[in-house]
C-alpha cells in the first residue's frame, strides 16, 4: 500500500524504505541547519524582550522614566508593524537566504547601537530601527525551514525555541560591569 503523499520521488520506494530515507534526511538536516538557526531564533526571542528585562538598570543609568522605557517597547512594535509586510514581500522576491542575511546584519549594527543610547530620544529611535530592522525575521526562517522540514517538525523546534529562550533572557543583566558596560 502506498502512503498518501505528493507524487515525486518516493513513487516506486516502499513505504518503509521511504521512511527510513526520510528519517535519516531529516536528521542530516537538522544536524546541518538547526544549531546555528536554533542560536538565532533564541537570540531574536531574548533581543526582542530584553528591554524589559534591562529596564531595571537601565532606567535609573538613563533616567528614563518607566513610560519612556515602556514606550520604548511599543515603538519597538510600532516599526516591525509597519515594515512586516513590505519586508514579507521582500522575502518572497528575493529569497529567505539572502533576505535573512540582511536581517541580520542590520539587526545586529542596530542593535550594537544601544551601546551608544544617552537618554530617552536615543533610546526610541533605536527601538524603533530594531523593530523595523527585525520585521520579517520569524517569516523568512520558516519559509527557509519549511523548504527543508515537514511540518510535523518544523512546530517542535519553534516551541523549543521560545521556551529555551525566555529561560535565559535576563541573563546579560548578569554582565553588568564587564568591560566596563553596563548589563542592559
Amino acid at each position: 500500500m502506498k502512503s498518501a503523499t505528493k507524487p515525486g520521488l518516493n513513487d516506486n520506494v516502499p513505504e518503509s524504505e521511504a521512511s527510513l530515507l526520510e528519517k535519516r534526511s531529516i536528521h542530516l538536516i537538522t544536524l546541518r541547519l538547526i544549531p546555528f538557526m536554533f542560536i538565532l531564533y533564541i537570540i531574536a526571542y531574548v533581543d526582542r524582550v530584553n528591554a524589559g528585562f534591562a529596564a531595571l538598570q537601565m532606567n535609573a543609568e538613563l533616567h528614563l522614566s518607566r513610560a519612556a522605557s515602556g514606550f520604548g517597547s511599543d515603538i519597538f512594535s510600532i516599526g516591525y508593524f509597519l515594515f512586516e509586510i513590505p519586508s514579507n514581500l521582500i522575502l518572497h522576491k528575493i529569497g529567505a537566504r539572502i533576505w535573512i542575511a540582511r536581517i541580520m546584519v542590520t539587526w545586529g549594527l542596530i542593535a550594537s547601537s544601544m551601546m551608544f543610547v544617552t537618554g530617552a530620544k536615543s533610546f526610541h529611535v533605536l527601538r524603533f530601527l530594531l523593530g523595523f530592522a527585525k520585521a520579517g525575521f520569524s517569516p523568512s526562517m520558516i519559509l527557509y525551514l519549511s523548504h527543508w522540514f515537514p511540518r510535523k517538525y518544523l512546530v517542535t523546534a519553534t516551541a523549543l525555541a521560545g521556551v529555551i529562550g525566555g529561560a535565559i533572557s535576563g541573563s546579560p543583566l548578569e554582565m553588568h560591569g564587564i568591560g566596563e558596560l553596563s548589563g542592559w
